[in-house]
């Protein structure tokens, strides 16, 4: 969920220009605050502006600078700070990634999250993405004319600039003068000297009693994706000259940032490149003088306190928080991992300290948790937790009265909100909703505006409005346009009219077709708007409702200094200027200029190509600049609402503009034009003044009245509006004040100021009724027996609506007693929607009830373990039981809920397991074709909870999936095959791999070394197969036998010992018999060698190990009594066993007793040891029940020698004991 507003002020204070090709396009990158501009798209076509990507397919809730879709710096500044670029001429098409081609901006103002710091005026409303399009010449006074053709007869272009930079002054021509009936506006131009190559550049003005205009160039290298150089001009005459800087600054001090105070802007913060060095400037005297101060940190954002102008938090690049209490100079760490833009200061009249700051905190187990903290102390004790469970990533947004957080739970958000720091309450929208992304656009006015895509939407959203508290919102329109901008962020075509309440502009997808809608009462009714009566040149319109009307392009502006698609401004009220087209869709090609001076019951057009339209004088005047590429020198002025306009001169030679600050100079009369006379020129800043325009200040005379009305209704929003303005043609210049609402009176109630209450859907023009899914005879939960309700009729006042009387009694929820209910939908769930948990540590439950009395119902949850806790009602649960298992396992949770009308139980299985931390995968080397092997799988440390295992064999691409550790396979083809397996125990996911050796037959013999390898034994899985490697070259080196006939495995723990595997060859082609002859043949050769220690490599210089065969020695006879009737029967015995061991080895013509022979000669279901045993008809056979079990190895180490049951360790390759879960 993201949450923004839908519209922008144009040509705001502290926004970007750029220095582009033919077409300007814009990404915002947020973190940053930068604009980039590049050249893709078509000349003259700007893209819409992007913002922050969705973090999820339930994308998280952002702060309302986002959905404005503009840095957070430029989003909040409240001065003139802004960045601006270049737009080379006509034909030289910049390229990205060049130095001074392609021109990336970056905002100066205020900070990084100063979006919740001081609240910028918005004058000027937004508008949107422009597109370019020259059809004809504007009507009136607006004959056609090149801006080259203009140029000044003498052909003066300016001087060139001196070092301190170039000024050049226009003035009203003399009469008689070749250019004398040319009206001119008093200018001057002042060159950046000595920046041409710079490509970003930084403006601050405040306008407001200040002269002062501070700008920041800089040369951003888009291949090291740094800033180079940079230049700091400073002028303290409203911008006719200016001074360099950088000697005061430092000469060799590299600035990427200016960021000026909101609520003291004499305070400036420049920032140093962090490739460069990591220090701040800063400056009390509005950049006269600055200090510096090395940091230890790499600062990303700032974000200043509304109220204290010293405070201000810093955002690093390494999402830490930090904040000072002294404007920079010093900072105290506040918390790590921080997400990105997610920290607020705290909001007047709401939070109870000043210092306190909202933030949310990211945990290594990859959650979020919102916490708050005071600057100065927070320390683990003092930071507390509004909200208990964990929230969603980039989730948390404060805003206004409103605080809001997602938690998805099972695969579904849940939205829940704060109204006035009270408890956070889960977002009631339409049952079957089913929200996928939700945005919130506005918060004004004690009421949330919500754009929700739902299950079925793929490119448009549901619009809802909530009540006051902001939990149970209503449908207010479907199917409002949505575009994705160049950074993925979705893009809201609603716009809402400034200076009028309840008037809201949307673009509804109607049959694949884009129509323009307008409510006046925020929501409740919409219509299409009524297209102009006569085109630019009189003639008639032939436009009929519904087929064909106007349509308006409601998106933002990608250039913060244009003045966008649409805007309107709060000292202007009624006024709204927009592009857009006649017919029956909105269409991108055929664009004009419409106005409204009525609030947007009736349009004019007033031209038939894109112009830039800014409000002068607060309105009361308007000034329009064509948007071209091409160079210009004119501007247009209009005193009577764009009913005709006079042409000025700005500047004696044309220049490619890249943008106008307009705003600041409201109170001076002074527009800045910023833009350049050629590709490698200078940046020229054109200060206009346009104070001559206006021949006095306005009296009482020249005002005049007009009602606000909907489609001829005087009431809108429950009231009667009575406006002045200005009459058209008196050339006097406005206050502040002097426009606005001079009558406002109550009307009284009629069926279009109430609104479809929660629950409930309109039918007709009128009436609200029940859906399908809602119970309107249920009352709240917290609805106690003997207390009382208010039962709603199915409306409910618009909120902000004043009307009075009339419907309102009719309309309002009636108070009833609330009737006793039995506890009916409970559910228990955990915290996080989990079904796992970790011994030893909480395990938070949340019980649920969708029916029944919650003061009077007795619950009792039952943890499954012998433990249980009960509670009179669910005060004392509302943030949720903890509880620690001490053990692992599978445990039923059960909730019980009861009062004197019934009961109602929900139970729940939770999984509660042990860190795994370690598998180790246990299987021979070497196996027989067709014949079964077991395979095992030890888990560290062991424990009893619940572990699916995943076991994968040679190429397969599904898995076998068990609960037991250990499966038995039957390997059907010769050659290596892959065993790999996967261990699951909650969110842990580890696994293991090994190689097993399959073959007809094959024979093994032990070998032992000596002791002196034992010494420098690490018992690693690497030496143990290094020593393996060279074991194996020792003998072929000594014996010559093929390489592939030969395996080595080096057992683990000591002392050391190993297992040589004698293989048939490869090309197996001959009898059976004959193959096993040949190994017999190996064999005798490989003994013969390692009988004579001939055997032997060098471990390192000195040491020498030899190899041996591991000789079978029979215990020595032991006299235990004082008889010798014992000794005589040991003795017995023994010569016994020595004849049976000479008798095996003449009968079978065996060199060696010891030697196994594998072959398939039976299948039995116990798996035969890889040992030292013959397998043939007449020798005994050797089981796995015949040895120790491998977990007695694994805990004994290995420190014994096992005759005949090493090889089904072989591949273990742990030696510890393995320790049971730690208990709690």
């Amino acid at each position: 969920m993201e949450a923004a507003r839908t519209e922008r002020p144009a040509g705001w204070p502290g926004a970007p220009l750029a220095r582009t090709g033919l077409l300007l396009l814009s990404t915002w990158v947020l973190a940053g605050a930068e604009i980039t501009w590049g050249t893709a798209g078509g000349p003259g076509r700007p893209a819409a502006p992007a913002s922050r990507p969705a973090a999820s397919s339930s994308a998280p809730l952002t702060p309302r600078a986002v959905a404005s879709q503009w840095p957070e710096e430029l989003a909040t500044a409240p001065t003139a700070a802004a960045a601006l670029g270049r737009r080379p001429r006509p034909g030289l098409l910049s390229q990205p990634g060049g130095s001074g081609r392609a021109v990336r901006l970056e905002a100066a103002g205020t900070s990084a999250g100063a979006r919740r710091g001081q609240r910028v005026p918005a004058p000027d409303k937004p508008g949107g993405a422009r597109r370019r399009t020259r059809r004809a010449q504007p009507p009136g006074s607006l004959e056609r004319a090149d801006a080259w053709a203009t140029a000044p007869a003498d052909g003066s272009k300016g001087s060139r600039p001196t070092a301190k930079g170039s000024r050049e002054e226009v003035k009203a021509p003399r009469a008689g003068g070749p250019t004398a009936e040319e009206l001119r506006l008093p200018s001057t131009s002042f060159a950046l000297t000595g920046d041409s190559a710079h490509n970003q550049a930084m403006v601050h003005w405040s306008g407001h009693n200040s002269s002062v205009i501070l700008i920041l160039t800089k040369l951003y290298d888009f291949n090291l994706g740094s800033v180079t150089e940079s230049s700091l001009w400073r002028s303290t005459d409203y911008g006719t000259t200016y001074e360099k800087l950088n000697d005061k600054v430092g000469l060799k001090t590299v600035l990427s940032y200016l960021y000026v105070n909101p609520t003291n802007k004499r305070k400036i913060m420049l920032l140093s490149d962090p490739e460069m060095e990591s220090s701040i400037l800063i400056s009390s005297d509005e950049g006269a003088t600055y200090q510096k101060y090395r940091l230890t940190f790499y600062i990303q954002s700032l974000l200043f306190h509304p109220k204290q102008e010293d405070w201000v938090l810093a955002y690093s690049l390494d999402q830490k928080l930090y904040s000072s209490m002294d404007f920079g100079r010093r900072w105290q760490l506040m918390h790590e991992r921080i997400t990105p833009n997610r920290f607020y200061w705290s909001v007047a009249g709401l939070d109870k300290e000043a210092d306190l700051v909202h933030m949310e905190v990211r945990t290594a187990d990859g959650y979020a948790h919102y916490l708050t903290c005071r600057i100065q102390e927070c320390a683990e004790t003092t930071r507390s937790g509004p909200f208990a469970r964990s929230i969603d990533i980039s989730s948390l947004v404060v805003q206004d009265e409103y605080i809001f957080i997602q938690v998805t739970t099972s695969g579904r958000a849940s939205y829940y909100v704060s109204y006035r720091r009270e408890a956070f309450a889960q977002i009631k929208l339409p049952k079957y909703s089913l929200p996928k992304d939700m945005h919130i656009i506005s918060t004004d006015e004690n009421q949330v505006f919500a754009a929700v895509q739902e299950w079925n939407q793929n490119d448009t959203y549901n619009l809802y409005i909530s009540d006051t508290r902001g939990i149970y919102f209503t449908l207010a329109m479907e199917n409002i346009k949505s575009s994705r901008g160049l950074m993925g962020n979705i893009i809201i075509e609603l716009y809402e009219v400034a200076g009028i309440k309840g008037i809201f502009l949307a673009n509804k997808k109607v049959d694949d077709q884009v129509k323009t809608y307008i409510t006046y009462n925020k929501g409740r009714d919409w219509r299409l708007l009524q297209a102009p009566d006569v085109d630019l040149r009189g003639s008639p319109v032939h436009c009929l409702l519904p087929f064909c009307s106007l349509h308006l392009h409601l998106q933002l502006s990608e250039n913060p200094y244009s003045s966008g698609r649409i805007s309107s401004k709060q000292t202007a009220p009624g006024l709204v200027v927009a592009t857009g087209n006649i017919g029956s869709e909105l269409s991108y090609t055929e664009i004009g200029v419409f106005i409204s001076s009525d609030g947007g019951n009736a349009w004019r057009q007033i031209f038939d190509e894109e112009y830039n339209v800014w409000f002068l004088d607060w309105g009361g005047a308007l000034v329009a600049m064509k948007h071209t590429p091409l160079p210009v020198r004119h501007l247009w002025v209009s005193f009577d609402e764009g009913h005709s306009w006079d042409k000025y001169a700005f500047t004696s030679v044309p220049l490619f503009v890249d943008g106008a600050l307009v705003e600041a100079g409201m109170e001076t009369h002074i527009m800045t034009v910023f833009g350049h006379f050629s590709l490698r020129s200078e940046w020229q800043l054109v200060k206009v003044d346009y104070k001559s325009i206006f021949s006095r200040r306005c009296t009482k005379e020249d005002y005049q009245t007009w009602h606000l009305l909907n489609q001829g209704e005087p009431c809108v929003m429950g009231e009667r509006k009575i406006f002045k303005k200005r009459k058209p043609g008196a050339q006097c210049a406005l206050g502040r004040e002097s426009s606005g609402s001079v009558v406002s009176e109550p009307c009284v109630c009629a069926d279009w100021d109430f609104e479809c209450d929660y629950g409930y859907e309109r039918h007709g023009e009128s009436q609200c009724v029940p859906a399908f899914w809602y119970n309107p005879a249920s009352p709240s939960k917290d609805c106690s027996l003997g207390q009382s309700y208010l039962n709603s009729t199915g409306y409910r006042r618009i909120v902000s609506n004043n009307c009075t009387d009339g419907l309102r009694d009719k309309y309002t929820a009636k108070a009833q007693l609330c009737p006793g209910k039995a506890p009916r939908g409970l559910h228990v769930v955990t915290t996080d929607g989990r079904l796992v948990a970790e011994q030893g540590h909480n395990a938070t439950f949340i019980i649920l009830m969708e029916e029944g009395d919650l003061q009077r119902t007795n619950i009792q949850l039952d943890f499954g373990d012998g433990i249980a806790v009960s509670y009179a009602n669910f005060s004392p649960i509302e943030d949720g039981i903890k509880h620690v298992y001490k053990s692992a396992g599978i445990f039923q949770v059960t909730a019980y809920a009861e009062n004197n009308l019934g009961s109602d139980t929900a139970v729940l299985f939770l999984h509660v397991v042990c860190p795994v931390e370690h598998v180790h995968l246990r299987v021979p080397f070497v196996a027989i074709r067709n014949k079964e092997v077991n395979i095992s799988a030890i888990v560290w440390p062991s424990q009893l909870g619940t572990l699916t295992y995943f076991w994968w064999f040679g190429n397969s691409t599904k898995p076998l999936i068990t609960l037991d550790s250990s499966v038995s396979f039957t390997f059907l083809a010769e050659g290596t095959n892959t065993i790999t397996v996967q261990v699951a125990a909650g969110n842990a996911l580890i696994q293991d791999t090994k190689d097993i050796a399959v073959h007809e037959y094959f024979q093994s013999q032990l070998l032992s070394f000596s002791p002196n390898l034992d010494y420098h034994n690490p018992d690693i899985p690497e030496w143990r197969q290094d020593i393996g490697n060279v074991i194996k070259k020792a003998l072929i080196k000594v014996t010559s036998v093929p390489e592939d006939q030969i395996l080595v495995a080096v057992f683990p723990g000591l002392p050391t010992s190993a297992e040589l595997f004698i293989l048939p060859p490869k090309n197996l082609t001959e009898r059976r018999k004959g193959n096993e002859a040949d190994l017999e043949q190996i064999v005798e050769t490989l003994f013969n060698a390692l009988n004579q220690n001939l055997v032997q490599f060098e471990l390192k210089p000195g040491v020498q190990v030899i190899v041996y065969v591991t000789q079978l020695t029979l215990a020595p006879l032991v006299d235990s009594s004082a008889g010798h009737s014992s000794s005589a029967m040991l003795m017995l015995l023994s010569v016994v066993f020595v004849g049976l061991a000479v008798f095996l080895i003449y009968k079978f013509k065996r060199k060696i007793p010891w030697i196994n022979i594998y072959a398939q000669v039976q299948h039995d279901k116990e798996q035969e040891m890889i040992g030292s045993v013959s397998q043939n008809e007449n020798a005994p056979k050797i089981t796995l029940s015949d040895f120790t079990e491998p977990e007695e190895l694994l805990d004994k180490e290995l420190d014994t020698r096992i005759v005949g049951g090493i090889a089904t360790i072989a591949n273990s390759e742990s030696t510890k004991e393995i320790p049971n879960c730690t208990s709690v």
